[in-house]
């Protein structure tokens, strides 16, 4: 008999990072049409609540999708501040949260599955490949809650570790567009390069005046001086538009290397995928606690300890308005908590211009 099993889809498909949330909410929508192409046991209806980019809806949103639709399982959430404003629900209700966008680690939730990157699997890793070929001189810049926060904290640590030095580090309110003083700062202090962990409409405008800058000033071209992130995909390029060339990003996955437009999106994909496979010929699975649902199943992408998923590095650059692959590691188990040394690599060249 084939059990029918709602699952929550909890994206805003307004506001800030709603080019982010549509790129999940459509991978997720692929995985949910594939698993129903051939539904063996099993049938995925999606349930769909839209909190329109307003921090405040994302806990209410969970806890209807939880405890009056009496689901489990939640894919969504694109901001580190959501996630964490829905966790208690999830504990409160025993659901689980299928997070598929690239955050900032120290977190190993038993209500959360990560099936983005973590530092260890993006920022590290990618400042690891340009501190040497750039120099290690950084500007640092972020939104101003959790991600920005802990990246920036991150990158400090790592580049003043390796002999080098911060010359700015500056924070603005989500979708602010109030670029100048950066921009300004970063005339004056002429760094090797600048880690942009802005978001949405804030992360445009920024790149947008940077692009300007260094159409003034040779020193801030992608070749003397690049823009590099962790979190800006394929999915956002068209707003960016032409101010994107040259910018360096570092994350699991890039068009051209399989079927999904963005990391977000494929990230999104395994995330229904692993839970179809792990609900499939287990009738009543689907009210499992997270830890139980793992231990009864066959293993697969899913770290039993850290709930984290092993990804491939890639770093990548903006070329002709796509992203072109600069380095490729090989997958890595996510490691949230940074207990694991990093892997040796090979020795880089500095870039000369």
């Amino acid at each position: 008999m084939t059990r029918r099993i709602d699952i929550g889809l909890l994206y805003s498909r307004s506001g800030s990072y709603a080019l982010i949330s549509e790129a999940c909410r459509t991978g997720a929508l692929a995985a949910i049409a594939e698993v129903n192409e051939d539904p063996g046991d099993l049938v995925l209806v999606p349930v769909e609540r839209d909190p329109g980019g307003n921090i405040d809806l994302y806990a209410p949103l969970c806890e209807d999708l939880l405890a009056q639709q009496g689901l489990r399982h939640v894919i969504g959430c694109v901001t580190s501040w959501s996630r964490k404003e829905v966790i208690p629900t999830l504990e409160k209700a025993g659901g689980t949260l299928w997070y598929a966008v690239p955050y900032e680690g120290f977190e190993a939730s038993d209500h959360v599955v990560y099936t983005h990157a973590c530092p260890n699997q993006h920022l590290l890793p990618l400042l690891d490949w340009a501190l040497p070929a750039f120099g290690r001189r950084g500007y640092l810049t972020g939104s101003n809650y959790i991600w920005g926060w802990e990246m920036n904290r991150l990158a400090r640590e790592r580049i003043v570790a390796a002999g080098g030095a911060v010359l700015g580090e500056r924070y603005l309110p989500i979708g602010s567009a109030e670029v100048g003083r950066m921009i300004e700062e970063i005339r004056t202090t002429a760094p090797d390069f600048i880690l942009n962990s802005l978001i949405g409409p804030s992360s445009y405008v920024f790149l947008a005046a940077y692009r300007a800058l260094g159409e003034q000033d040779a020193r801030f071209r992608p070749d003397r001086c690049p823009v590099m992130s962790c979190n800006l995909t394929e999915c956002e390029l068209p707003a960016i538009g032409a101010a994107a060339e040259g910018l360096i990003a570092a994350g699991p996955y890039f068009r051209g290397e399989g079927r999904f437009g963005s990391s977000h999106e494929a990230a999104a994909h395994a995330a229904v995928m692993e839970l179809a496979r792990l609900l499939a010929g287990r009738p009543g699975a689907e009210r499992l606690a997270l830890p139980a649902l793992l231990a009864g199943a066959p293993p697969g992408i899913v770290d039993p300890q850290t709930h984290h998923t092993a990804l491939p590095v890639l770093i990548a650059q903006v070329v002709n308005g796509r992203f072109t692959v600069r380095e490729r590691l090989a997958p890595r188990p996510g490691d949230p908590y940074l207990t694991q040394p990093a892997p040796p690599r090979p020795a880089s060249l500095r870039v000369v211009s």
